[in-house]
């Protein structure tokens, strides 16, 4: 097997660009090409159910202005969460986290990004992780892990589940100097998520030296995606599958 033959391709929010994103649809998609694994977010009901959606609000349902935690889970699992996309879409009320598991979990990698806004309560943040890890269970080697902009987040679960893998999400402005520094702080890091345009290859030596997972996001560009397969990342997320699998077995 090839060095770029290694790289897993997850697919963004599921096969988002044919099916509305983080939706039963949008998985199954991308589960036919196949991919190696998808990707996807948490967030809290009003009444504290785990469920899947990626934007703050709510907009492009309807409700302006208004949050997932605005409303309790039988309420979201009234809304119409595909219709946004195409009007032709069958419809489907919001996907619970134990839905997901329970559907998707053995079929593929699962990368379940914790979101977290800023001003929620210390409290809420520590009861989304312990519903969260609940519900995966523990670790079995099989693909499934845990990434989040959150760095207390991520400290948090650790705490709470010492041998689950958990990523630190990465933005633009982080440096290699910044990634040396949480390797010393925070050592019980599985890897790290990067955008594409700040990775290179002293990173990508980095981080294997020093033995954790490589995540790239979001490479949709055939420079992009040529730019992760170069840097032989661990995992590719990208909202163009098919592209990614088509490069890498090429």
């Amino acid at each position: 097997m090839s060095d770029q033959s290694a790289c897993l391709i997850f697919a963004h929010r599921g096969a988002n660009r044919e099916a509305a994103e983080n939706t039963r649809a949008a998985f199954n998609k991308a589960l036919q090409y196949p991919v190696d694994g998808i990707e996807t977010d948490v967030q809290l009901s009003l009444d504290g159910v785990p469920v899947l959606w990626h934007d703050w609000e709510l907009d492009k349902l309807g409700h302006q202005g208004k949050c997932i935690d605005d409303f309790d889970f039988v309420q979201l699992e009234q809304m119409d969460f595909t219709g946004y996309c195409s009007p032709d879409a069958p419809p489907e009320g919001a996907l619970s986290l134990k839905e997901f598991i329970d559907t998707y979990r053995g079929r593929c990698g699962l990368d379940i990004e914790l979101k977290s806004r800023d001003g929620e309560s210390p409290q809420r943040l520590e009861s989304k992780i312990l519903q969260m890890l609940a519900i995966i269970g523990p670790s079995a080697g099989d693909g499934v892990f845990i990434s989040s902009f959150s760095l207390p987040g991520l400290i948090a679960a650790h705490q709470h589940a010492p041998d689950f893998p958990l990523y630190y999400l990465l933005s633009g402005h982080h440096t290699q100097a910044d990634i040396e520094q949480f390797l010393k702080q925070y050592n019980f890091l599985a890897g790290f998520c990067l955008p594409i345009d700040i990775h290179n290859p002293s990173i990508a030596s980095l981080l294997r030296e020093q033995g954790k997972g490589s995540v790239v996001y979001t490479c949709n560009s055939v420079e992009e995606i040529q730019k992760a397969l170069d840097l032989r990342v661990d995992i590719l997320i990208t909202d163009d599958p098919q592209l990614a699998l088509r490069m890498r077995d090429s």
